[in-house]
Parts: C-alpha cells; structure tokens; sequence
C-alpha cells in the first residue's frame, strides 16, 4: 500500500512560534505531514505552480501578502488554506475563502483535526514513471516586467524611477521591485547616489556563465532604495564593456531576475537593431539587454516630448518598437512633462494617432501625459520621492494591460523570408 502523508505549506515570519513548532512536530513524526517554510508570498505561488501537489497552506494573517489573492491562488490548486489569525487582523477569512481559522497558540491536535477535515493527503509511488516523462511540466513562476526607452533628454529614467516607486507602494509588492539600468550609458548609479558602482549588471551575467544562482545570490546583487521601497540593479560601469555582456548568459541573467522579483522596470535604449537589421552580429550582440527586456516586456513605455523634434523622435521609437516585434497593443506613449491644457493634449494625442497609423494599426494605447515638476530635479538630487503625479499614470497604464488578454499580433506588412525555411516540395506533390 503506497504511503501516505499531508503536504504542508508554511508562511509566517521566521521568528513567529507557531511556525517553528510545526517545523518541529513534522520534523519529529508527531505530525503526519511535510512541511515546507516559504519566505514570501510570491515563493508559495511558486510552489503551487511547480505542478507538485500540496495539501494546505498555513498563513500568518499578519503579513500583507495573506489575502484574497494568494487565498485563491492556493484554492485554485486544490491547497485548503489555513489562516493563523490573532485577531489584530480584522478580516473575515472565511469569507475570504480560507476553510479553517487558528489561533497562534494551536497545538498539535488542533492542526490534525483542521488538516483532517480541511485538506486532502498526498499519496507516494501511485504515479507511474511513464506518465511522469510524458506530463508537460507547468510554466515556472515569473514576474511582470515593465521597459520604458526613449530617445535622450525625454526623461526616461525619471519615468522608470516614479513607475518603480509607485508599484513598490502597492503593499502586494512592497519589497518585490526591482528598477534594472540595462542602458549602455547607465545613469541610475549617479541618480541614486550609489557610491559606488559594484556589484552591478556585469557581476550579474558572470554569474550565469557557468552556473545558476539562487534568488537569495540574484537579489544581493541590487541594493535598496528604502525612501521608495525598491531594489536598483545598477548598469553598466563602461559603455565600453558591453561585450562583457554575452547573449546566453544575460538571457538566463533576466529570466533570474523574474524569478527573484514580482515587477521588474528596466530602463532601455531605444537601439533595437539586430543582425538581421544591421547585417552585423556584433550591433545585436551590443543591444543584447534592450532586446531582451523588449522581447519579454508585458508592457513597454515609449517616453517622449511635447514638441516638434520630441514628437519626431517619439514616433521613430515606437516605430522601431513595433518593427522590432513588439505587439503594438503593449506598447503605451508616454508624453512628459505635458501641457495642461486638455486640448493641447487631445491635439498631441490626434496626431500621434495619425503618425503612427500606417505602422501600428490604430492598436495603439492612448498616450499618457505626464505633468510638468520643477521640484522633480532637486528630488533627485536629494533622493527624496518622487510626486506621486508622475507615477500614479504609468502605474494605472501598466495594470490595466496586465489585465487585457495578449492577442497575438498582425504583421502589417509582408513579412522576409529565410532561404530553406518554408522546406520543400515532396515528390509526390510534383508528380
């Protein structure tokens, strides 16, 4: 008869007693069960979409990250959820979907009734291995990822700073965000005093040449920016030492980066240009960081200027963009430091449309207008946050993409083909 046991998600505070004792009762056999400490709520989503089955989650209701969502989450994979609750929390977890409330002073006995009458046991050796090769494994946990580029002067960097404060103040991704200067001239170590300019995106890479590290080994390689409650991943120290950044390791380097963060906000270079644009490996080697945070942005900001020459540049970024691959219904115009007027930027906003219909489609987001802050300067200089103005925008933008369903998109025109990519004719379809 193949075994049986419960398989148990823990999160609390590592210092919380209840959570130490059910390491202890599971560790010494006095409960029938595996239990699993995690560190974060994103940690648990994790696990719950590894494909391994678990048969609850036990929640210390005093963290910010235990609600709706992760309750649901947990649900959602056949994990019952049992909330520990010492009544400074005033929610209704039941109605929340949780199927057992405990006191901080359970014991033993408690958790077993609750485990028995709550969640399911997880079975050993039922499965057989054929099954197990043949099973497509579930996609692993990633975070959302965020690029904002623009050509220079237009503000992109103080974008990317109010957008990655904005998202951090959400308290669901408080400590979870991650501003990444992935520009060949990166600015941001001078933009947040770093002091200094080690470790940075280059000490990043070299650790994915020749091994994985962990998302402990990823995250202390950023360092955080506490007024504003995110993490900064500092760019490169030279342009020059761009070859330092080698393709494969750096896509491995980014997809660490998901893994250890919930929002990641890269700030780009509009430069797209690869081999196939350029004829040369070496241009797509040196837009490497660009091209991969465009290729995998869930939502990418173009930033531009309320005139002639800023309009200009604006649609010859976007153009590149869509040109690059980028599903234009992703892509979101960013007008900084507008004019006030609400006729002025309907006026921005028509001709933007009308400039970039012949390539985008008409698929385009409305752009979003910044408004014009002559204190943003010297909050930098002191780095002091942000106004919330800049931020609250491109932060509403953001979600409200993530939550349009991804289309896949149209080409516009004709697309190149490779020699010997479209086969060949069989014999019997020339006879």
């Amino acid at each position: 008869m193949a075994s049986e046991r419960y398989v148990v998600l823990g999160l609390a505070p590592a210092r919380a007693p209840w959570f130490r004792s059910v390491g202890l009762w599971a560790n010494s056999g006095a409960l029938p069960a595996e239990f699993v400490r995690c560190i974060s709520a994103e940690e648990v989503r994790a696990r719950l979409a590894s494909g391994r089955a678990f048969s609850a989650l036990v929640a210390d209701a005093g963290l910010p990250s235990v609600d709706r969502d992760l309750v649901a989450a947990a649900r959602s994979g056949g994990c019952a959820v049992l909330v520990v609750d010492d009544g400074r929390a005033t929610r209704d977890w039941l109605e929340l979907g949780a199927a057992r409330v405990l006191a901080p002073t359970f014991g033993r006995d408690e958790l077993v009734t609750a485990l028995t009458s709550c969640a399911q046991m997880v079975h050993r050796g039922e499965v057989e291995a054929g099954d197990l090769l043949s099973r497509p494994a579930p996609p692993a946990w990633r975070g959302t990822v965020a690029a904002l580029t623009g050509a220079g002067g237009t503000g992109v960097s103080t974008a990317a700073i109010a957008l990655a404060q904005t998202m951090a103040d959400d308290v669901r991704q408080t400590g979870t965000v991650l501003l990444a200067d992935l520009r060949l001239r990166a600015e941001h170590a001078v933009l947040h005093d770093a002091g200094d300019v080690l470790p940075c995106v280059q000490e990043l890479v070299e650790a994915h040449r020749s091994g994985q590290p962990t998302a402990d080994d990823v995250r202390s390689l950023a360092f955080a920016v506490p007024q504003r409650r995110y993490s900064v991943l500092l760019g490169l120290r030279r342009a020059r030492h761009w070859p330092a950044i080698r393709p494969h390791a750096f896509e491995a380097a980014f997809d660490s980066l998901r893994r250890a963060w919930g929002v990641v906000v890269c700030d780009i270079d509009p430069d797209l240009e690869g081999e196939d644009d350029a004829g040369s490996i070496d241009i797509e080697e040196r837009n490497v960081m660009s091209r991969t945070a465009a290729a995998h942005a869930d939502v990418v900001f173009a930033v531009g200027l309320p005139e002639l020459k800023g309009v200009h540049s604006l649609v010859r970024v976007l153009e590149e963009l869509i040109a690059f691959g980028t599903d234009a219904a992703r892509v979101v115009p960013v007008i900084n430091r507008a004019p006030r007027s609400a006729r002025a930027r309907a006026g921005l906003a028509a001709v933007l449309a009308e400039l970039t219909g012949p390539f985008a489609g008409g698929r385009l987001m409305n752009p979003v207008h910044l408004p014009d802050r002559p204190g943003v300067e010297a909050d930098l200089h002191d780095g002091a946050r942000l106004p919330s103005a800049l931020g609250a925008p491109l932060a509403g933008a953001f979600r409200a993409l993530l939550d349009r369903p991804r289309l896949e998109p149209v080409p516009a025109v004709p697309e190149p083909v490779r020699p010997g990519s479209l086969g060949h004719w069989t014999e019997e379809a020339l006879g």
